[in-house]
């Protein structure tokens, strides 16, 4: 499995091909499309994240001491934005999370080209990630 810097890197030379912010917008797009569809059993109050302007549910799974994201939005810049996000933390242990320098959305140049709204959205997500991350290190803390 490639670290979360070489799926950034990965994310970044893929953004790296297109000048034009339209073609960028259209390679976010198409990342949502491939987003799995988020079963209504997870569309609760508990898995809205706070902070975005648009729906957002993020659904994590706690295994083999990994933690396993899913999510779904109902716009379509920000299904696309959770998918790139998800493919850099899904699958990833607590402390690589936590660890994580999280650089692509500087150097591909979203955090330049988002509105304020889609950004802060963007933050709140991560910033549950790391959340979650840093709970489920607490609990296997105590659990040795």
């Amino acid at each position: 499995m490639q670290t979360i810097d070489e799926v950034q890197e990965e994310i970044i030379d893929e953004f790296a091909i297109f000048d034009d912010w339209m073609d960028k917008y259209a390679l976010i797009i198409e990342a949502g499309n491939s987003l799995e569809k988020l079963d209504d059993i997870y569309k609760t109050p508990n898995n809205i994240i706070e902070g975005c302007q648009s729906r957002v549910w993020l659904q994590t799974d706690y295994e083999n001491g990994k933690l396993h994201f899913r999510a779904e939005s109902d716009a379509v810049i920000v299904k696309g934005l959770l998918a790139l996000v998800l493919r850099v933390f899904s699958g990833r242990t607590p402390d690589e999370i936590i660890g994580a320098d999280l650089r692509f959305l500087k150097e591909v140049g979203l955090t330049e080209h988002l509105s304020p709204t889609r950004s802060n959205g963007l933050l709140s997500v991560i910033k549950q990630i790391r959340f979650y991350a840093i709970a489920y290190k607490a609990k296997e803390g105590q659990n040795n």
